[in-house]
């Protein structure tokens, strides 16, 4: 059975840290392999622990999702404006996959940014992530053009989709 929750900073580092590094290298090795994109990615880990309160109370939630006791995977909301959240970092470690836990993460997610009066919320995921593509439109998400708050730098824009969600009440 999966439990799914807010992340618990003091319990919880180690397995943040552990699935932000798991996405991080299963990422770079899909970006290097489909466009020829690497990115440093150990710079990349560092920074998003030292900015993981941005993903916290009172703006942001970072939900962890567990089966037989083990971290599966997680998902990141943070703020990009007064009315609107944007979603990171979504991983289900390959082993968990098929099993409805990204859907899980994604409906607490979007729970919780209702909860902190998100009209709206965004995403990125890039253009292999086809699956994930599929569960954000299942769940009401359409494209959009890129948006100045997105981390994508412009030159890697063309390899990544964006995604909007209006959220009803």
């Amino acid at each position: 059975m999966a439990e799914f929750r807010l992340v618990q900073i003091d319990e919880d580092i180690s397995s943040v840290r552990e699935l932000f590094w798991e996405y991080l290298q299963w990422a770079n090795a899909r970006g290097n392999e489909e466009f020829g994109v690497n990115f440093d990615i150990e710079t990349m880990l560092e920074e998003n622990m030292q900015e993981l309160d941005m993903y916290l109370p009172p703006e942001g939630r970072l939900v962890l999702v567990f089966e037989g006791g083990k971290p599966a995977g997680l998902g990141c909301l943070k703020k990009l404006r007064s009315s609107m959240g944007e979603i990171k970092r979504m991983y289900i470690r390959p082993a968990f996959r098929g099993r409805g836990l990204g859907r899980g993460v994604l409906e607490r997610l979007l729970c919780e940014a209702r909860d902190l009066g998100y009209d709206k919320v965004r995403l990125d995921s890039a253009r292999f992530m086809e699956a994930a593509h599929a569960l954000y439109r299942s769940s009401g998400f359409q494209e959009i053009e890129p948006y100045d708050e997105s981390e994508i730098p412009p030159e890697f824009r063309e390899y990544w989709i964006f995604m909007e969600r209006t959220l009803g009440g």
